[in-house]
């Protein structure tokens, strides 16, 4: 499949969807960043353990907040493909 965007392009999206969400950007690849995000932000791991919520809830919630933003039609699906293939991966390892 052809990209559209670059992961630079795509991190900053996903990153302007969060209020206090900040990356350092170092040496780290925007797509292996953006991937790291979006695990953490579906295992829920910035919740208290009691309150987390499962994975595919997690994925609702994120990919409702990304259709419901004021990104582009093409920073939208690019985040979203970037959920699936993270939640995907998370799925496949349990």
């Amino acid at each position: 499949m052809k990209k559209l965007m670059n992961d630079e392009t795509i991190l900053e999206a996903y990153l302007s969807l969060w209020n206090n969400r900040r990356v350092l950007k170092g040496e780290e690849e925007p797509s292996k960043v953006l991937s790291e995000l979006i695990r953490r932000e579906l295992l829920d791991e910035n919740a208290h353990p009691r309150a987390r919520k499962p994975i595919h809830d997690k994925f609702h919630l994120s990919v409702n907040r990304v259709r419901e933003s004021s990104l582009t039609n093409a920073e939208k699906t690019a985040i979203i493909s970037a959920y699936h293939a993270v939640q995907e991966r998370l799925l496949a390892s349990k």
